[in-house]
């Protein structure tokens, strides 16, 4: 069988990893200077790894592992597809029982009026899929000069050439030539950062109705469609003031543009809810999904697409799809996902007993000198770091400087936690338990003491001053 042991000593693990896997996100040559973190088994909500630490992973992964790891029941549904049928395409006229399965589920689980879906192999490539459709709608309905895509900046949406220009990381941009043409950001609605003297709910106003500028400024007959995430997710867990989202959807109406609610982290039990649209109260046209659609166990992803949409992509032939558009095993492997989310009541359980579990305990880290704001939706959440609370104010050193510091403070203490420039942030498997949640609060806490701790020894508990 073709697998290197698990048993060899971690810095021939590392030296192997450096020397030929290239890493996303990476620089590379540091990364081979200090040796990547080897992991060599999971369970539950926790990591095991090659040097024998038992970590929480508060970040279920890259944001997907829904169910947790270690879950048997995934490997058997493979293991019994791969046998069957290991891959057929749904190109040319065909199909296969999983594809036609996991579309009718996911159906069944959409808001009403979501009937179709057509499949990718991650939210980057359903996402693409998203920007081919909406130009294809458009044309079809003989409009085809609305071709503007608007999205916001600091907002993620994948990492290919189409979606990465979708998404607004300015640090992606400027590498390979992104954005394409044809794609307008606005503003995010991140108060804590951006609100200045405005009211939550003022900001909020402020910065939907830079949606309706763009689309005056672009043409209304210009504009194909906005896309967001319900709560920005790799951005920094941003949650928007409520008055938000109830303005973009009127505005959205009001122009006749399509909503893309970018559902891939959102999606699938994180925020409370079945979909983030729901926790928002928004009517998109089409749901990017992946991630928690099959728990990270496989790759796979798609487009759930509004009937009024579909009926238009099926009247003329859509140029586009995917080799592994539909895998049957990935199709198989996140139906057995969404059943054991389904019986297991674990959505159900996120929105009642550790949603709010997790939130009262995460707010209150409010209260660490070094954590300005702490807000929470569901299963994801972040924290603020700032050096003075009063004024919201930002680190004099560069963004990132102390994140980082306390993102190395958490993996010290066996936990995950991730830093968006100085925002930490949540994202735990949905199966985490009460006291798992007692643990991540406490390990959290102890390494925010200690990266304030290092910040006054090194002179960076300092304010930015506004240029």
């Amino acid at each position: 069988m073709a697998m290197i042991s698990n048993q060899l000593p971690t810095d021939e693990l590392q030296a192997l990893d450096a020397a030929h896997h290239m890493h996303p996100f990476t620089h590379g040559g540091e990364l081979a200077q200090k040796g990547a973190r080897v992991i060599t088994r999971a369970d539950g909500v926790w990591l095991n790894d090659s040097d024998g630490n038992r970590i929480l992973d508060a970040m279920a992964g890259l944001w997907c592992v829904n169910i947790g790891y270690g879950r048997s029941e995934l490997a058997q549904a493979a293991a019994r597809q791969m046998e069957e049928l290991p891959y057929y395409n749904t190109f040319f006229q065909t199909t296969h029982v999983p594809a036609i399965a996991l579309s009718q589920k996911l159906a069944e689980l959409a808001p009403d009026g979501f009937n179709q879906v057509f499949f990718a192999g991650s939210g980057s490539e359903a996402n693409d899929t998203n920007l081919r459709m909406v130009r294809t709608y458009w044309a079809a309905k003989g409009q085809p000069e609305r071709n503007v895509v608007i999205s916001r900046w600091n907002a993620y949406h994948g990492s290919s050439v189409g979606s990465g220009s979708l998404g607004g990381m300015k640090g992606m941009h400027m590498q390979g030539g992104l954005p394409i043409p044809d794609i307008h950001h606005i503003d995010q609605p991140d108060w804590w950062s951006e609100g200045g003297d405005m009211t939550p709910e003022a900001f909020g106003l402020e910065r939907a109705r830079q949606l309706e500028t763009a689309i005056k400024e672009l043409g209304p007959e210009r504009v194909a469609a906005f896309i967001a995430e319900p709560i920005q997710g790799a951005g920094g867990v941003i949650i928007p003031p409520d008055s938000y989202w109830p303005e973009v959807q009127r505005i959205v109406d009001k122009y006749g543009i399509l909503l893309i609610a970018d559902e891939v982290i959102c999606g699938f039990g994180r925020t409370g809810n079945w979909f983030g649209s729901q926790t928002v109260n928004i009517r998109p046209h089409i749901m990017t999904v992946a991630k928690g659609l099959s728990s990270g166990y496989q790759p796979i992803g798609g487009s759930i697409v509004c009937d009024e949409v579909a009926e238009v992509i099926n009247s003329v032939e859509f140029n586009h799809g995917y080799t592994y558009s539909g895998h049957p095993v990935a199709c198989a492997v996140a139906l057995e996902n969404l059943r054991i989310l389904e019986d297991e009541q674990i959505v159900q359980r996120v929105a009642t007993e550790t949603g709010p579990y997790l939130k009262e305990k995460f707010e209150a880290l409010a209260d660490h000198p070094l954590v300005g704001e702490a807000r929470i939706v569901g299963l994801m959440g972040s924290l603020a770091l700032t050096p003075d609370k009063k004024t919201r104010a930002a680190f004099e050193a560069d963004a990132g400087t102390v994140g980082f510091i306390c993102r190395e403070r958490c993996f010290a203490n066996n936990l995950v936690m991730r830093h968006v420039g100085d925002r930490m942030i949540i994202s735990p498997p949905l199966v985490i338990s009460k006291d798992e949640i007692d643990i991540l609060i406490e390990r959290a806490r102890k390494s925010l003491d200690e990266c304030l701790e290092r910040l006054k020894a090194d002179g960076l508990m300092k304010t930015r001053v506004a240029s």
